[in-house]
């Protein structure tokens, strides 16, 4: 079957659901080396050896919402909240672009107010000024009105990630309040991709609840929406949190091999899209990073918030690199990345190929 499957690859034949359910069913670990050989050679043909970076400002944990699987979730009192100043962001995102970085990635609780709205719009602003728009700027700031995005984008921004975090409305549903609306996240990202967005979505991978067929489905779905980028990687717990009550079986091996067999399939499936290796790989394995690039990943995120706000962005627990700067970071990531033959891409903004190819046919 497997033989079958990689056949069908080589020949750029769609994989199947049926495809796509033996593969994530898979156990074997002579079978999954297999699978994520061939994904990485499907990400070498596709998009190259090149890892690009995408440095993180997680900016403020003050947020609205109240997903039960989030460590800054309103509801948990025990979250210490903060907000960095805005001329601190920007010193920040310089710090990445001195450091050839490339590109950076906007990061906070959700918010939507209109103090917030303004102050994002002013800090895009300024990094492209500063940098002389050389620095690419992703943002991943929630459900927002279509005028927000708009500014947003106006303002700068070329990237957007909004996870939609499982595909089945049920599921949805069980990780989220009642006024958490399905059908408003998804439209959210389909605003995104019209406003002119390289947009990406991505789900939580291993949640209470979850099967095989969701995670077909998620993955089906990317391919439906035409996403160009996807951020997804394995739920990890937070004791401060409803959902830890009902995750009584998590194991770290079991998520880790599901997130990488979900960053092998959605390569093998959409072939030239960006696909991060999440920092969630990296706290379930040492090398959890350089795992996810070899099945198929080819951005990374590090962090470069200062050292001292880093504590207080705890989507999960255990989150790695809380206390090493972002220098510290930079010169790891660097080792890490030539160590499984892999260069970073430094200075480039490393933009999607599968959007490039989107809009040239639109």
């Amino acid at each position: 079957m497997l033989d079958t499957i990689f056949d069908k690859i080589d020949k750029d034949i769609d994989l199947t659901r049926e495809d796509l359910k033996f593969l994530l069913s898979m156990e074997d670990d002579s079978q999954l080396d297999q699978l994520y050989r061939k994904a990485y050679e499907v990400k070498t043909r596709n998009v190259g050896k090149l890892v690009y970076l995408r440095g993180i400002i997680e900016f403020s944990n003050i947020c609205v919402k109240d997903c039960l699987y989030c460590g800054i979730r309103k509801s948990n009192t025990k979250a210490q909240r903060f907000m960095i100043p805005e001329e601190d962001v920007v010193t920040m995102a310089m710090w990445a672009y001195e450091n050839d970085y490339g590109s950076i990635v906007l990061q906070s609780g959700e918010r939507s107010d209109r103090e917030f709205v303004d102050m994002v719009e002013r800090i895009i602003h300024e990094i492209k000024r500063r940098s002389n728009s050389k620095l690419g700027i992703t943002i991943c700031l929630g459900e927002q009105s279509e005028e927000t995005y708009q500014r947003w984008f106006n303002a700068g921004a070329h990237r957007y990630l909004l996870r939609i975090e499982s595909s089945n409305p049920d599921l949805y549903r069980s990780l989220h309040p009642e006024d958490h609306d399905f059908e408003q996240r998804l439209n959210c990202i389909k605003i995104l991709q019209k406003i002119g967005y390289q947009t990406g979505t991505g789900v939580l991978i291993g949640v209470p609840g979850q099967t095989i067929d969701h995670l077909i489905n998620d993955l089906m779905l990317y391919k439906e929406l035409d996403i160009d980028m996807i951020g997804m990687g394995p739920y990890l717990v937070h004791h401060e949190t409803p959902l830890a009550e009902k995750a009584v079986d998590f194991n770290e091996e079991r998520q880790l091999k599901q997130g990488l067999k979900m960053i092998a399939c959605a390569r093998l499936l959409l072939k030239d899209v960006n696909i991060a290796s999440t920092t969630a790989l990296q706290a379930l394995h040492p090398q959890g990073r350089e795992l996810g690039v070899m099945a198929g990943g080819n951005v990374i995120m590090p962090n470069i918030t200062d050292v001292e706000y880093r504590k207080g962005y705890q989507l999960y627990e255990n989150k790695p690199c809380t206390d090493e700067n972002a220098s510290q970071c930079r010169f790891c990531l660097q080792h890490r990345v030539e160590s499984i033959g892999e260069k970073i891409g430094y200075g480039q903004w490393g933009d999607s190929i599968h959007y490039a190819r989107r809009t040239k046919q639109a």
